[in-house]
C-alpha cells in the first residue's frame, strides 16, 4: 500500500461542487464572484425611450399617469393631491384668481413629476405596455386637460371679473337713486362717490361690459343731479348745476361726450329764475350773487339780457308801493335791491345804479314822513335827519329838516305832531319875537308851527342860576348893565310849539323845557331862558323852567 502524507492538500474533483474554503475543508461552497458594473448602468432596456417620452408626457397632465403606468402609486398620489389642491384654491373662479406661487409651484411639481416619470420608465422593463406611440400621444392628448381647464378657468374667471364691475356700476346706481331724494348740500358725497365708480370703470376697465353701460349711467347721473332744475326749484339748482358744469376739468370729455355742454343752458336759466325771485325777498339773500355770476359767466345768454329789464322793472315797482300803507318795509326792499345791484358788472347793466339810488332816496324820505304820521317822532327824527344830511342836493332836504325838528319838539310835546310842517313859506304879515338867554349855558330853541326852524343862543358868561321859579322869573334878563345873548324870529300869526334845549350836558330830560304859545297878528313878542337849581341830593343838577314863555312886550 502506498502512504499519504496527510498534510497534502487533496485536489478538488471536478464537477464536486465543492471547492476549498478558507480552512482548506472540502464540500465549502463560495459566494459567486460581484458583477463589474449595476444593472442599471447598462444600456436602457429594449423600448425604454419611448416608453420614458410616454410616461413623462402622461405625468404632465396632473393626473399622474405616468406613474400609474410604471407602478409607482405612492407617486401618482402626489400628482393627485397637487391637482387636487390647486382646484380647491382655484374654483370657484375669483376675479383675483389663483396666487401666482402657487401656479409656478404647480406648474414646477408637473415638470419634476414628469421627469421622475421618464426616468423610472426609461430603467425599467415592464411585461405588458401599451404600445409606447400610443401612450406617447394619449399623453399629448391629456396635455389638452391643463390647458383646456385653463382657458377654461381664464373665462370663467374674466366672467366673475364682469360681474364684480357690474357689481360696482350696481352700487354707483344705487348711490344716485338714494342722492336724488335729497338735497345736493347733502347727498354731493354720494353722487361724488358715484360718479368715481362710474369713472374707474370707464377708465380702467374700457372693454368691459359694466364701461359700455357707463355712458348710459352718465345721463341718468345727470339728471338725477339736475332733479331740482326739473322742478323749476331754480335757487336750489344753482349748486348741483355748477357742479355738473366743472365734470369735464375731471373727468375725461370724451366719456361725457354732449353732457359736458349741456349744464349750461340750465344754470343760466336758475341763476335768472333764482336771482329774480329774490329781488322781492325780505331775507339776507336779494338776488344779487345770482344775478351777478349769470351776467359775469353767460354774458351772451338771453337771460343775460333780461337782468336789466327786470331789475328795472322790480325798482319802479317798488317806488310806487312807496305811496301805499308801508312804505318804510318797501324802503327796506329798496335798500337790498341797490344792494343787488352794486353786486351786479356796471358795464351789464349800466343805469341800473342809479335808478336803484333814486328810489332808495325816495324810500328814506317816504318812510321818514310815515313814521311821523304814526306818531313814532324819535324814528321819523332819526329817518329825516340821515336823511339830510345823506343827500345835501336833493329839493325836499330842508322841509325833511323842518319835520324832523317838529318830531324832535313832539317827543316832548306830543301835540306838536298833529300835523306835519308845511313845505311852504306861508304869506301875511310876521310877528317878531325876541329870545335872550339868562342862562349860564348855551340854549337851542327849536319851534314848529306855521313854520319851523331853529335858534341857537351862546351862554350868558355873568348870569346865574336861581334857586327857585319865582326867583327866576322876577330876576331873568333884568340885570342892569348885562348884555344878554338874544335871537330875532320873525313869525306868521298862529299857534306855536317851542322845545328849549340847555347844552349844559345833563340828561335831554333834565336838560329840556317844551312849551307852546299863540303868536297873534300885531304884536311883538319877547323870551327869557334862565335856569333854576334844585338840588335836593347834592347833585348839582340844572333844571330849566320858562313859566312865562311868550309874554308880550306891549300891545298896539
Amino acid at each position: 500500500m502506498e502512504s499519504r502524507d496527510q498534510s497534502e492538500t487533496p485536489e478538488p474533483r471536478p464537477g464536486s461542487g465543492r471547492e476549498p474554503g478558507p480552512e482548506h475543508a472540502w464540500g465549502a461552497v463560495q459566494p459567486p464572484p460581484p458583477p463589474t458594473r449595476p444593472p442599471s448602468a447598462g444600456p436602457p432596456p429594449p423600448g425604454a425611450v419611448p416608453r420614458a417620452v410616454a410616461a413623462g408626457l402622461l405625468s404632465l397632465s396632473g393626473l399622474g399617469l405616468g406613474h400609474v403606468l410604471v407602478r409607482r402609486w405612492g407617486r401618482a398620489a402626489v400628482s393627485w393631491a397637487a391637482t387636487a389642491l390647486l382646484l380647491l384654491v382655484a374654483l370657484p373662479a375669483d376675479p383675483d384668481g389663483v396666487p401666482a406661487a402657487l401656479v409656478a409651484g404647480y406648474l414646477l411639481l408637473l415638470v419634476l413629476v414628469g421627469a421622475d416619470a421618464a426616468r423610472i420608465a426609461l430603467r425599467t422593463g415592464f411585461g405588458r405596455w401599451p404600445r409606447p406611440v400610443v401612450a406617447a400621444l394619449l399623453g399629448l392628448l391629456l396635455l389638452a386637460v391643463p390647458v383646456g381647464g385653463t382657458l377654461a378657468y381664464g373665462s370663467a374667471r374674466d366672467e366673475a371679473v364682469e360681474e364684480e364691475l357690474l357689481g360696482r356700476l350696481e352700487e354707483g346706481d344705487a348711490l344716485v337713486a338714494k342722492a336724488a331724494k335729497s338735497s345736493f348740500l347733502l347727498s354731493a358725497p354720494d353722487y361724488r362717490f358715484a360718479l368715481t365708480l362710474y369713472r374707474s370703470l370707464a377708465e380702467d376697465h374700457p372693454g368691459s361690459r359694466a364701461a359700455a353701460l357707463v355712458p348710459e349711467r352718465l345721463e341718468a347721473y345727470y339728471a338725477a343731479v339736475a332733479t331740482p332744475y326739473r322742478a323749476k326749484k331754480h335757487c336750489a339748482a344753482v349748486e348741483p348745476l355748477t357742479y355738473l358744469r366743472t365734470l369735464p376739468g375731471s373727468v375725461d370729455p370724451e366719456l361725457l361726450g354732449d353732457l359736458a355742454g349741456w349744464p349750461d343752458t340750465p344754470l343760466a336759466e336758475s341763476l335768472y329764475g333764482c336771482g329774480v325771485s329774490r329781488l322781492a325777498g325780505t331775507g339776507p339773500d336779494s338776488g344779487g350773487k345770482e344775478l351777478g355770476t349769470l351776467l359775469r359767466t353767460f354774458p351772451e345768454s338771453t337771460q343775460a339780457g333780461q337782468v336789466g329789464p327786470a331789475v328795472s322793472g322790480k325798482v319802479r315797482q317798488q317806488v310806487a308801493g312807496l305811496k301805499g300803507a308801508d312804505p318804510c318795509t318797501v324802503t327796506g326792499q329798496l335798500r337790498r335791491t341797490s344792494t343787488l345791484v352794486a353786486e351786479l358788472p356796471e358795464t351789464s347793466v349800466p343805469t341800473l345804479g342809479r335808478q336803484a339810488d333814486d328810489g332808495v332816496r325816495d324810500g328814506v324820505y317816504a318812510c321818514g314822513v310815515d313814521e311821523f304820521r304814526d306818531k313814532r317822532f324819535a324814528d321819523a327824527r332819526k329817518t329825516l335827519t340821515d336823511f339830510a344830511d345823506t343827500y345835501k342836493e336833493d329839493g325836499r332836504r330842508g322841509h325833511a329838516r323842518d319835520i324832523a325838528i317838529a318830531a324832535e319838539i313832539a317827543e316832548a310835546r306830543p301835540s306838536a305832531g298833529k300835523r306835519l310842517p308845511g313845505s311852504g313859506k306861508p304869506g301875511g304879515p310876521r310877528m317878531e319875537l325876541v329870545i335872550s338867554n339868562g342862562a349860564p349855558n348855551d340854549v337851542e330853541v327849536l319851534y314848529t308851527g306855521p313854520v319851523t326852524g331853529t335858534v341857537k343862543l351862546k351862554a350868558c358868561g355873568s348870569c346865574e342860576r336861581f334857586s327857585s321859579e319865582a326867583t327866576g322869573a322876577a330876576r331873568a334878563c333884568r340885570a342892569s348893565g348885562t348884555s344878554y345873548p338874544k335871537a330875532r324870529v320873525r313869525l306868521p300869526a298862529g299857534e306855536y310849539h317851542f322845545l328849549y334845549k340847555h347844552g349844559t350836558g345833563a340828561t335831554a330830560a333834565a336838560d329840556s323845557y317844551a312849551s307852546g304859545s299863540s303868536v297873534t297878528s300885531g304884536y311883538s313878542y319877547t323870551s327869557c331862558t334862565y335856569v333854576i337849581e334844585r338840588d335836593p341830593y347834592g347833585l348839582d343838577l340844572p333844571l330849566p323852567t320858562l313859566p312865562d314863555l311868550l309874554k308880550p312886550a306891549y300891545a298896539p
